[in-house]
């Protein structure tokens, strides 16, 4: 996205704003309970990293066989005032050879001003919001054990990641994912998009900022543990201004394509 003053990428937000939420104010770690540092039982870290990426593969393969309905909406305040808004809803299916087909069912006029939508905002709802690791990516990540913790009812192993290196105009997830002990797959993530332009003196026609953000993830036919629900509430610090957003991402109406279940 481009501000008036500055490029960036990656903002989302929430339908319904409730008036009470402060910027800034995603917290990884709300509403769970505390975080248990001990090790696990009757397992080891690296056999929760190995099993867990390897379902990821499986889930990543599984969605294509889905269709499902994306609901975004994008917003900038200004103070608690909504001064501009993004909406898109879209059914998501996919063609014969496997390619994603999203057809707009609703998009009222966007209104936004300080901010325009650009495509790496698109790729990062399709793509890296509902968050997959899989056994390829492993060499590319720093995966580190954090504990254990009780989440929505569920009991999960706690996991921060790293990117090790970044390849140039790309961006990766750093933050921290939370594992369901039973099925051994992701159930929720929060952190943010990083690229090798971190940390670097700004360019205000460049600029590249993401907002923090937390993914749930619902289990789905009894089996995956697919997206459902993402948020944000951030200040990005534009080179010439700061532009409050705050996002939503909903992924519903989860249908397997025909009986085959994949493999």
């Amino acid at each position: 996205m481009k501000s008036a003053l500055a490029h960036w990428t990656g903002i989302f937000l929430l339908a319904v704003l409730s008036p009470v939420v402060l910027p800034g104010q995603i917290n990884c770690e709300e509403g769970d309970a505390a975080l248990n540092p001990a090790p696990p039982q009757g397992t080891t870290v690296q056999q929760i990293i190995q099993t867990f990426a390897a379902k990821e593969s499986v889930f990543r393969q599984a969605r294509n066989n889905y269709t499902y309905t994306q609901d975004v909406t994008v917003q900038t305040l200004d103070g608690r005032s909504v001064d501009g808004e993004y909406r898109q809803t879209s059914d998501i299916s996919y063609d014969d050879k496997g390619s994603r087909v999203e057809t707009v069912t609703f998009a009222p006029r966007n209104t936004l001003v300080r901010v325009k939508m650009t495509q790496d905002d698109f790729d990062d709802i399709r793509n890296r919001m509902p968050f997959v690791f899989t056994t390829e990516d492993l060499p590319r990540y720093n995966v580190v054990y954090a504990g254990q913790q009780h989440v929505d009812e569920i009991d999960t192993y706690v996991f921060d990641m790293t990117p090790k290196t970044m390849g140039a105009g790309k961006r990766y997830f750093q933050g921290r994912i939370w594992i369901d002990n039973h099925d051994l797959q992701i159930v929720k993530t929060c952190g943010k998009n990083v690229s090798d332009a971190a940390g670097k003196k700004p360019d205000s026609s460049q600029e590249n900022l993401t907002p923090k953000f937390v993914t749930y993830r619902e289990q789905i036919d009894e089996e995956y543990w697919f997206p459902t629900y993402m948020r944000a509430d951030d200040i990005l610090h534009f080179a010439g201004n700061d532009v409050h957003i705050r996002e939503i991402i909903k992924y519903t109406n989860y249908k397997r394509l025909g009986s085959k279940k994949p493999q």
